[in-house]
C-alpha cells in the first residue's frame, strides 16, 4: 500500500496487534507511525478525536528551551520530522511563519537570529511598540492541532487502523504480569501491545495496575479571537502577548493560568488580553473572543516526557509529554521504531518510566 511517496508493507498474518489509548495529537502520531510499519492498530478514545488538550493548544512548533535540556535531541529533530509528515500526508497543513520572540528587558545576547528594530518592523509592520531587538527563528511554525490530529488518524485508517471513539477503557486483561488486552464497556479487545497516550488520564489508568505515574494536569489558557486579517505575520511571543493569526484571520493567543478566582477566569483573561493586543497592534477595528478555555497539559513531575515500557508490566508502553504538539511527530516515529523494529532510541533514554520507580 502507498500513501503518496510512502510505501507500506502490510504483513497482516504476523502483524502485532497494538492498542493505542488516546486520540490526541500524540496518540494519533503513534497510531499513524505504527500503521506505517504494518501493525494492526486500534485507537481507543473516551471522547472524540482531538477532544482533550490537543483541541486547546496554541500549537507552536517550538524548538527553543532555556537552561539544561535532557531532551535536546528530540527538540532538534522536531521540525525535520514535521516536514517529513507534510510530505507523507498532504492534508497535514503547517504554517511555517517563523517565530519572533522578545523576553522582558532590552539587552539580548548576541545571536545570528537577533533582529534590529527595523528588521522587526519589516516582519511585523503592525507592531505599535516594537522592541529594540528580538530573536527570530524562521524555521519554526504552528499548526491547527485538531486538523493535524484528524490528518494523522485518517492516515492510520488508510493503512487499516480501527478507531473507536466514545469508548472508555475500564481496565486491562493480564496474564503472568503481561497485558493481553483492554477492557471496555462493550467488551474486551485483545492486544500484543498497549500504548498509553491518553495524557492526564494515564495516571488513573496506571493506578488500575497498582502503579502510579506522577503526571500533573498543568492548566493553560487558550483564546481564539475574531479579528481583522493580516495583522500578525509570524508567531509573536512577547511580555505583553503570545499570538499568531491563521489563514482565515482568526487570532490565537496563549496565556498562563493564574488561579480560579473570578477576576482570573478564562473569559476575564481573554478581555484583558484583548486590551493588551489592541495596545500592541495597529489597525484593529474590533477584536472579539470566540473561545476562551483552559487546557490541561499532561506534565510529568520532573518536566521530562515519559516514553517507554512500564516497569513490572509486560507489553505496556507509555507515551506522554509536554510539549505534545512540538514532539508528536518525532515521538511517534521513535516509538514505532521501538515497538515494531525493536530499535532502542538513545534520544529517549532520559524519558523512561522506570526513573520514577527506582529505590
Amino acid at each position: 500500500m502507498r500513501i503518496d511517496n510512502l510505501e507500506v508493507d502490510l504483513k497482516t498474518e504476523s502483524a502485532r496487534r497494538v492498542i493505542v489509548i488516546g486520540a490526541g495529537i500524540v496518540g494519533a502520531s503513534v497510531a499513524y507511525h505504527l500503521a506505517c510499519k504494518g501493525a494492526q492498530v486500534t485507537v481507543i478514545e473516551a471522547g472524540e478525536v482531538a477532544s482533550g488538550v490537543t483541541g486547546r493548544s496554541f500549537a507552536w512548533i517550538n524548538t527553543s528551551h532555556s537552561g539544561p535540556d535532557p531532551i535536546a535531541q528530540l527538540r532538534a529533530a522536531a521540525i525535520q520530522e514535521y516536514h517529513r509528515l507534510e510530505a507523507e500526508l498532504p492534508d497535514l497543513k503547517i504554517h511555517w511563519t517563523g517565530a519572533l520572540s522578545y523576553p522582558p528587558g532590552t539587552d539580548l545576547e548576541a545571536s545570528a537570529n537577533l533582529l534590529t528594530q527595523a528588521q522587526i518592523l519589516d516582519l511585523e509592520p503592525n507592531l505599535k511598540n516594537p522592541p529594540r531587538q528580538a530573536f527570530y527563528n524562521p524555521q519554526e511554525g504552528a499548526l491547527d492541532a485538531v486538523q493535524a490530529t484528524h490528518a494523522l488518524i485518517a492516515g492510520a485508517q488508510a493503512l487499516g487502523a480501527t478507531v473507536l471513539v466514545h469508548t472508555r477503557v475500564q481496565g486491562f486483561t493480564l496474564r503472568d504480569a503481561t497485558v493481553t488486552g483492554v477492557e471496555t464497556a462493550t467488551g474486551a479487545i485483545e492486544a500484543d501491545l498497549v500504548v498509553l497516550a491518553a495524557g492526564t488520564a494515564i495516571r488513573q489508568l496506571t493506578e488500575t495496575l497498582n502503579l502510579s505515574l506522577p503526571i500533573e494536569a498543568s492548566p493553560a489558557i487558550f483564546i481564539r479571537y475574531r479579528m481583522q486579517p493580516d495583522r500578525v505575520n509570524t508567531l509573536i511571543s512577547s511580555p505583553e502577548m503570545e499570538v499568531r493569526q491563521d489563514s482565515q484571520g482568526i487570532l490565537l493567543a496563549a496565556e498562563d493560568y493564574l488561579d480560579n478566582s473570578l477576576e482570573n477566569h478564562s473569559q476575564a483573561i481573554a478581555q484583558r488580553t484583548a486590551a493588551a493586543i489592541r495596545n500592541e497592534l495597529a489597525g484593529i477595528i474590533s477584536i472579539e473572543p470566540e473561545l476562551a478555555c483552559i487546557g490541561l497539559r499532561p506534565t510529568p513531575a520532573d518536566g521530562v516526557p515519559i516514553i517507554g515500557y512500564l516497569p513490572g508490566i509486560g507489553a505496556m508502553y507509555v507515551c506522554t509529554m509536554h510539549p505534545g504538539v512540538t514532539l508528536a511527530a518525532v515521538a511517534g516515529r521513535l516509538v514505532s521504531d521501538e515497538l515494531i523494529d525493536d530499535q532502542v532510541s538513545p534520544a529517549l533514554a532520559p524519558c523512561r518510566p522506570d526513573r520514577f520507580f527506582k529505590t
